[in-house]
C-alpha cells in the first residue's frame, strides 16, 4: 500500500469513528463503487476524501472535481492529500485549477498546497501563477509568509528566467531572502 494512502486511511478511519464503510472503501478494487460515493447524496466528507484519493491514484478522472475541492479545503491535511492525488491523476485540467486556486486572493490562506502542486507539475501555468502569487505576498505585513516562501522555492525549482525580477524583490524581505538567494542561484544567466 502506498505510504500516503496508508496514512490517509488511518486518519480517516479515526475520523469515521471506525466505520465499516471506511474499511470497505479502503479495501475495494471496484473503481465504479468508489466513484458512486462521489455522487451519492449524504456521504460524509471522510468517505468522499478517501474515494477521491484512491481514484486519483488509480488515474480515474472522475475524482478530479472532488480533489480540486479538497485542494481548497481549510484543513491542511485534506489539501495535502488532494495535492498528492492530483499530481498522480494525470488530468490536463489540474494545472489550470491549481493556478486558479493559488492566485485567488480570497482564498490565499489555503494557497500553500496549490502552489506546491504547481511546482511539482511543472506545467506552463506554474511560473506565471507563482509570480503573481508571490508579487501579492511582498506587501508589507502580509500574513501569508509560508505561501510566499513556497512560491520562492517553487520558482527556484522551476528555474525560469521570468521569475528573476520578483525573486530580486523578495530579497528585501528577511523571511524570504535566504530562499530567494538560493532560487536566483538556480536560474540560468541570460546571455
Amino acid at each position: 500500500m502506498d505510504e500516503e494512502l496508508r496514512s490517509l486511511t488511518e486518519r480517516l478511519r479515526e475520523e469515521s469513528g471506525g466505520s465499516p464503510l471506511c474499511d470497505r472503501l479502503a479495501a475495494t478494487e471496484d473503481l465504479d463503487e468508489l466513484a458512486a460515493v462521489l455522487t451519492e447524496p449524504g456521504q460524509p466528507l471522510w468517505a468522499r476524501e478517501l474515494v477521491a484519493f484512491r481514484l486519483g491514484l488509480a488515474g480515474d478522472r472522475r475524482a478530479f472535481e472532488a480533489l480540486v475541492l479538497l485542494l481548497n479545503h481549510r484543513d491542511p491535511q485534506r489539501c495535502a492529500s488532494a495535492a498528492y492525488a492530483l499530481a498522480r491523476l494525470g488530468d490536463p485540467r489540474t494545472a489550470r485549477a491549481a493556478a486558479a486556486l493559488a492566485t485567488n486572493e480570497l482564498r490565499v490562506a489555503y494557497a500553500l498546497h496549490p502552489v506546491r502542486l504547481l511546482t511539482e507539475l511543472r506545467a506552463p501555468e506554474a511560473v506565471p501563477a507563482l509570480i503573481t502569487t508571490l508579487e501579492r505576498r511582498l506587501r508589507p505585513h502580509d500574513p501569508y509568509r509560508r505561501v510566499a516562501l513556497a512560491c520562492v522555492e517553487g520558482l527556484g525549482s522551476l528555474e525560469d528566467a521570468r521569475a528573476r525580477s520578483v525573486l530580486n524583490e523578495a530579497l528585501a524581505h528577511p523571511a524570504l531572502a535566504e530562499a530567494a538567494v538560493r532560487a536566483l542561484g538556480r536560474i540560468p544567466r541570460q546571455r
